[in-house]
């Protein structure tokens, strides 16, 4: 127990480690404001420097960049409406209507001590409960992924705003788009028109960049007369009251998070956007609608992306398995360390175990330090005048798309998608549901077809395991409930339960 307890607070008592912790988690929270530049980026870089450190060296700087960097895509997802990562994409659809309105302040605040939450939440899971979660997490089967991928793509109907036809269009339009490129089990060629840049498909980054922040660039440029709303920054920490209305919703989603997270191959960009599908299910009367800056739809992405954090740990820990791209990386940097994450881990290294989990915790405390200072002065941002804030937006925009891979052919296309944005908003289209299609695609196809293949491409066979694993049964019975909620069948049972309801 004293062991243990001594590894926990190793990362806190020694400076040298406390420092290279803070210094990671203030460079993520940049590193991840900044579109393009993303936390898995910032990691492999990292590795080549930490080669002759000590791991508990490495480990501190590559936890501290983790937890700040999916923290630092909500900072320009608030203030520009770009998201600064994948995972902040349900940030920016209630963060910047609050930013328009001069609530920039408080939608900070918010996020940032809801994703502190969030994180703590994974963190007391992963030490807690970390060889359960892992054993549930394996019992996920290629069928399985496919039925959460299609519970995935019903959020179209909560990214839809006013038209559900819309949003289905644009959710399709979004699935082929994430089909362009090489088949990754065939090496076909799909979509690519003979066009070599084609042959590694869209990228997800360079798109979102475009539809979010371009458009919204464009956009305004119909809005120049008007003077720049007045922020109020003179109430950043949420009121008591705030947090004790929305720790409920924040501890559900924190738990979709983890468990997202867990999985291996989905992220906190997935687990972000279901729960904030589930923030749009369960709230009752929000003070504002969804879409036009309701604080709940703050809450739940924020929340469940911090938390898949600590998630995505689980399984790279206990079964040698990384839960998402940053995990994976750093499972490379343990390996070139000398050690082997699995099972045995718990076993051999307890110390390498529960060095994470403190240092992590000390990550998100700083996470919360940081995000609560300095906010003032990002809040000026969008105070510029017009004139100077959108040319701004579009270089940012230009250089993000360029990082992702030093590659022009992202500019052309982020500034492609970046006109089609434009004329989707103009029209009444949201752009949510594109980027969401192109993220689940591949989840989606890839399942799929695993599925068919363990079945011998059997549909009857496929269609019996979905009834006899109860896994799969709960998933698709989860699927048919949300349908069934979508239709008038359902809201006249639910209208004529109510009076009764009421009478009992």
């Amino acid at each position: 127990m004293m062991d243990a307890l001594s590894y926990l607070f190793a990362s806190w008592l020694q400076p040298e480690l406390l420092a290279l912790t803070a210094v990671g988690t203030a460079a993520g929270i940049y590193i991840g404001a900044i579109p393009g530049l993303s936390v898995t980026m910032a990691v492999s870089i990292l590795i080549s420097f930490t080669f002759g450190w000590e791991v508990n060296h490495a480990l501190a700087l590559m936890n501290g960049i983790f937890m700040g960097g999916v923290y630092g895509g909500s900072r320009t997802a608030i203030l520009l409406n770009i998201p600064g990562a994948p995972a902040a994409i349900a940030t920016a659809l209630d963060g910047y209507p609050m930013a328009k309105k001069g609530e920039a302040g408080n939608a900070i605040g918010l996020s940032t001590v809801m994703s502190f939450f969030g994180g703590f939440v994974g963190i007391i899971v992963l030490a807690a409960g970390a060889p359960v979660v892992s054993e549930f997490a394996i019992l996920f089967q290629p069928r399985d992924y496919m039925l959460l991928a299609v519970m995935g793509i019903l959020l179209v109907g909560s990214l839809s705003g006013e038209s559900l036809a819309k949003g289905i269009f644009a959710g399709a339009f979004g699935m082929l788009l994430g089909t362009v490129g090489l088949d990754p089990m065939t090496a076909e060629q799909r979509f690519t028109f003979g066009s070599v840049e084609l042959m590694n498909g869209i990228s997800p980054v360079a798109l979102m960049i475009g539809l979010f922040g371009v458009s919204e660039a464009l956009l305004q440029l119909h809005n120049l007369h008007l003077a720049a709303v007045k922020q109020k920054v003179d109430k950043i920490i949420p009121s008591f009251s705030d947090l004790k209305k929305y720790l409920p919703l924040s501890l559900q989603t924190s738990a979709i998070g983890v468990i997202i997270g867990a999985l291996p191959g989905t992220g906190g960009d997935i687990a972000a956007l279901m729960a904030y599908d589930h923030a749009k299910r369960v709230t009752q009367n929000p003070e504002v609608p969804f879409g036009q800056g309701a604080k709940e739809g703050l809450v739940a992405p924020e929340s469940a992306n911090n938390a898949a954090v600590g998630g995505a740990y689980i399984p790279m820990l206990t079964l040698g398995i990384p839960g998402d791209a940053v995990t994976a990386v750093i499972i490379g940097a343990l390996f070139i360390h000398g050690l082997n994450p699995g099972p045995l881990l718990l076993i051999e290294k307890p110390d390498m175990f529960w060095f994470t989990v403190g240092n992590l915790t000390l990550a998100n405390i700083l996470l919360l330090v940081f995000g609560l200072t300095g906010i003032k002065v990002f809040t000026k941002i969008i105070e510029c005048p017009k004139g100077v804030l959108f040319p701004l937006i579009l270089l940012l925009s230009v250089v993000g798309a360029y990082s992702i891979n030093n590659s022009l052919s992202d500019v052309w296309w982020m500034l492609g998608f970046g006109v089609l944005g434009y004329f989707m908003k103009l029209y009444g289209y949201q752009v949510g549901p594109v980027v969401l299609g192109i993220i689940l695609s591949r989840l989606m196809d890839d399942n799929w077809r695993r599925a068919i293949i363990s079945e011998q491409e059997s549909l009857p066979a496929f269609f019996y395991g979905m009834i006899t694993s109860p896994l799969s049964a709960v998933l698709f019975l989860a699927i048919v409930l949300i349908l069934l909620s979508q239709t008038p069948v359902w809201r006249a049972i639910k209208m004529h339960a109510s009076p009764r309801l009421g009478r009992g």
